[in-house]
C-alpha cells in the first residue's frame, strides 16, 4: 500500500508537470496618446521558471509585461518553460485615436527607411562582427553617480591581482568618508585586475580631474575568460555598427575635401570677407547678400541637434566624440563649398527678381549637360519630394514639438496649451515667409547673430567658470578618441558617434543649404561657395563643440540614465542657476530660426514639382503653418521620426550629383582664385 501511494503521488507530479503549456494574453490601451500600449500574459502548465522573449527590445527576459508598445503594430513573444518547451503568440494593441493610427502606420515606413540609411555594409559582407562585446567587468564604489560628494580610498585588496574570482567572492574592502569600510564584491567570474594600489584615492568629488575623467570610479575590473556580448533586455546583441549613412556623408566630404584641394582650410580666410561684406556687389544678381544667406542656411542647421544631440553623442560615445566630431565637421566643409557652388551657377531668375535655385536645379540642367537628362530629372524628383516631407516633419513639427515640450518644461503653465502655443508660433513664422526670401533673410539675419551670441556666451561662460578643468577635459577627449574603453564600442564605437552626430547636425552633403544661398547676390558661383564653407565651422566645429565642452568641464558627460536636451540644461544649470530659462527660449528660436528656413527649402521643392507661380507658393506656405499647429498640439512619434530620415536621404540624389560635376566646381574655383589674385572681383572701396 506504502509503494502504491508512493507511485500515484508519482505519478501526479508528472501528470502536473506534463500539462501543455498554455499563453494566453490581454492588450491595454492605455490612452489617446501614442506609444503607451501594455500586453500582459497568462502562463499555465509546463514547467516554472518561465522565459518570455519579447521582439520589444525593451522587455527584459524575465517580465509577462510589455508596456510603452506602438498601437497598431504586431508583437511577437517566445515562451519558454524550464524544460524547453516553447509556445510563440503575437498580440497588437487596437489603434484608437488618429494619432495612434498615424503613428503605427508610420513606424514600418521608419524601419524600411532605417532598414537603409542605417545598413551596415561592412557587417553585411563579413568584414567585422557588428555585435558589441565586453571582455572585461568594470567594478567602481558603490551607488556611484557624477553628483557624489565623498571620497574613497582603496583601504585593502582581499584576492590578489591577477587571481580568479566567482560572482559575490569578496575581493576588497574601501573606505569612504561618509560611511567608513566597505566590503565589495565580485560582479563577474574571471581574472581580476587591480587598477589601483593599496592606500591609493579611488575617487574624490573635490579632485576635478576625477571629476572629469571617464571612468575614474573604477577601481578594479574582472577580465572575462571569453569575451561576452552585450545584449538589450530582451536578449538580443548590442549591435554597434558603422551606418551606411554616416560613410556616405564622411566619404563624400572626404573625397570633396581632396578634389577641392583642402578648401576648408586654405579658402577660411577668404570666406570670412565675404561674409563682412567686402565683396558685396549691389548690382549682382540675386535676392539677398552673402551674410543673409549664411544667416538663413545656419539658421536651417543650427538648432536642437546642437544642444540634445550633442549631449546623446557625448553620452554615448563619452568624451572622446568631441574630437571626431570636429573632424567631421571640418572635412563637412569642403561639401558645403561644391553644393551651394552648384546651387547659385544653376540657378534661375525669373523676371520679377525670384530666384529658383538648390539641388533641383543642379541635378537636373547639370546633367543634362552631360546627356544625362532623364538621370539627372530623376534625381532631381527624388530630391524634391524628400525635401517637401523633410520639411514638413523634421524642419517644421519636430522643432515646434520639441521647443514646446523645452518650454513647458521651464513654465509649467503652458503645459496643456500646445494647440495654442503652435497657433502663436504659425503667425510669427507666417509673418516672416509670407514675405518670401528678403524677409526671412532680415530675420535670420538678425536672429542667428544673437542667439547664437547668448549660447556661445553662456557656454563660454561657464568654461571659464571651470577653466581649472581645461588640462583633465581635453585629456578625457584625446584619450577618450584614440584609446576609449569597450563600454564606448572602442575607438570604432566613438568614432562613429562622433561623425554621426557632426553630419546630422550640419547638413553637409544634404543639399538643403543651397537652396538658401542660391539666392545671394553674386556674379561668381564660387564666391557662395567659400561663404557656405563657413556653415559647417559655426554649427559643428563652434556651436556643437562648445555644448560638448560644456558637458565635459561640468562632468555631466558621466551621467546615465539621461540624455539630450534635459542633459544640457542640468550642465548650463549646475554653474549659472537660472540659465535654463534662457536656454528654453534660445530653444525657441533655435526652432523658430529653423523652422522659417526650411519652410523656404520645402518651398523651392514645391514649385519644382508643382510649378513656380505665387499661387503655388502660398498653397505651401499654408500647409506649412497647418503643419506647425499640429507638431506643437500632437504627439506624432513615428511620423516626425520618418520625415527626420528623409533630410538624411536628401543626400543621396545629392552627392551622386556633386561627383559627377566635381570637376567643374574644381575648374570654376580655379578661375575663380585667378581672378581673386588679379583683383579682378569687384570689392567694395575701403573708406580712409
Amino acid at each position: 500500500m506504502k509503494y502504491f501511494l508512493i507511485l500515484m503521488s508519482c505519478m501526479a507530479l508528472t501528470l502536473g508537470y506534463s500539462q501543455d503549456l498554455t499563453v494566453t494574453g490581454k492588450t491595454y490601451n492605455v490612452s489617446k496618446d501614442i506609444n503607451n500600449g501594455v500586453i500582459e500574459l497568462t502562463v499555465k502548465g509546463g514547467v516554472e521558471p518561465y522565459t518570455y522573449k519579447w521582439s520589444n527590445q525593451s522587455t527584459p527576459l524575465t517580465s509577462k509585461r510589455a508596456q510603452g508598445l506602438v498601437e497598431g503594430i504586431p508583437y511577437s513573444v517566445v515562451v519558454t518553460d524550464a524544460a524547453g518547451n516553447s509556445v510563440t503568440k503575437e498580440f497588437e494593441i487596437k489603434a484608437e485615436s488618429i494619432t495612434e493610427i498615424f503613428n503605427g502606420t508610420m513606424t514600418p515606413a521608419v524601419s524600411a527607411l532605417g532598414s537603409v540609411l542605417f545598413w551596415d555594409p561592412f557587417a553585411a559582407i563579413g568584414i567585422y562582427d557588428p555585435i558589441a562585446y565586453a571582455d572585461t567587468k568594470l567594478i567602481g564604489v558603490p551607488d556611484w553617480s557624477n553628483e557624489t560628494q565623498d571620497r574613497f580610498v582603496l583601504k585593502k585588496w582581499l584576492k590578489g591581482d591577477g587571481q580568479n574570482v566567482l560572482v559575490g567572492d569578496d575581493i576588497a574592502v574601501i573606505t569612504s568618508d561618509k560611511d567608513g569600510d566597505i566590503t565589495i564584491k565580485a560582479t563577474a567570474k574571471g581574472k581580476l585586475i587591480h587598477k589601483t594600489a593599496e592606500g591609493k584615492v579611488i575617487y574624490n568629488s573635490e579632485n576635478q580631474e576625477h571629476v572629469i575623467e571617464q571612468g575614474a570610479h573604477y577601481f578594479a575590473e574582472v577580465k572575462y575568460d571569453e569575451p561576452i556580448a552585450m545584449v538589450h533586455p530582451n536578449g538580443d546583441p548590442i549591435i554597434k555598427g558603422i551606418p551606411f549613412i554616416v560613410i556616405w556623408l564622411v566619404l563624400g566630404a572626404l573625397f570633396f575635401t581632396l578634389r577641392m584641394g583642402f578648401i576648408n582650410i586654405r579658402g577660411f580666410r577668404h570666406s570670412i570677407d565675404l561674409a563682412k561684406g567686402k565683396y558685396d556687389d549691389p548690382d549682382a544678381p540675386g535676392q539677398v547678400t552673402h551674410f543673409q544667406a549664411l544667416a538663413t542656411a545656419v539658421s536651417g542647421t543650427v538648432g536642437l541637434g546642437n544642444i540634445a544631440g550633442v549631449a546623446v553623442a557625448v553620452s554615448l560615445g563619452g568624451a572622446g566624440a568631441t574630437f571626431w566630431m570636429i573632424v567631421c565637421g571640418l572635412l563637412g566643409m569642403s561639401s558645403k563649398f561644391v553644393e551651394c557652388t552648384l546651387g547659385v551657377k544653376y540657378r534661375d531668375i525669373l523676371p520679377d527678381g525670384r530666384v529658383f535655385g538648390g539641388p533641383m536645379n543642379y541635378l537636373r540642367y547639370g546633367l543634362e549637360k552631360r546627356n544625362m537628362k532623364g538621370f539627372g530629372k530623376a534625381l532631381a524628383g527624388v530630391f524634391a519630394v524628400l525635401a517637401i516631407g523633410a520639411s514638413f516633419g523634421g524642419g517644421n513639427m519636430f522643432q515646434a514639438n520639441q521647443s514646446f515640450e523645452q518650454l513647458a518644461g521651464q513654465f509649467p503653465s503652458l503645459a496643456g496649451n500646445g494647440f495654442w502655443f503652435g497657433v502663436v508660433t504659425a503667425i510669427l513664422v507666417g509673418v516672416v515667409i509670407i514675405g518670401g526670401i528678403n524677409s526671412i533673410a532680415k530675420v535670420t539675419g538678425k536672429v542667428v547673430p544673437i542667439m547664437a551670441s547668448i549660447y556661445i556666451v553662456a557656454a563660454l561662460a561657464v568654461i571659464i567658470m571651470n577653466i581649472q578643468n581645461i588640462g583633465p577635459a581635453f585629456t578625457a577627449i584625446f584619450e577618450g578618441a584614440f584609446n576609449p574603453s569597450a563600454l564606448k564600442g572602442g575607438i570604432l564605437g566613438v568614432l562613429v558617434v562622433g561623425f554621426q552626430r557632426a553630419a546630422f547636425s550640419n547638413e553637409a552633403g544634404v543639399g538643403s543649404a543651397a537652396i538658401a544661398h542660391s539666392t545671394a547676390k553674386t556674379n561668381n558661383p564660387p564666391s557662395e561657395g567659400f561663404v557656405a564653407l563657413l556653415e559647417p565651422f559655426i554649427d559643428t566645429v563652434v556651436v556643437c563643440t562648445l555644448t560638448a565642452l560644456v558637458l565635459i568641464f561640468t562632468g555631466m558627460h558621466e551621467v546615465e540614465g539621461m540624455a539630450g536636451a534635459q542633459l544640457t540644461s542640468d550642465a548650463f544649470g549646475s554653474q549659472i542657476t537660472w540659465f535654463p530659462y534662457v536656454l528654453a527660449v534660445a530653444v525657441f528660436l533655435f526652432a523658430f530660426s529653423t523652422m522659417i528656413s526650411w519652410s523656404y527649402y520645402g518651398m523651392r521643392a514645391w514649385t519644382y514639382l508643382f510649378g513656380k507661380s505665387k499661387r503655388s507658393e502660398m498653397i505651401y506656405k499654408m500647409l506649412f503653418l497647418i503643419f506647425v499647429v499640429v507638431g506643437a498640439s500632437v504627439s506624432l512619434g513615428a511620423v516626425l521620426d520618418f520625415s527626420d530620415m528623409m533630410i538624411l536621404a536628401m543626400s543621396f540624389p545629392n552627392i551622386i550629383g556633386l561627383y559627377i560635376m566635381s570637376g567643374e566646381v574644381k575648374a570654376d574655383l580655379n578661375s575663380y582664385l585667378q581672378k581673386l589674385r588679379s583683383n579682378q572681383l569687384f570689392k567694395k572701396a575701403t573708406v580712409k
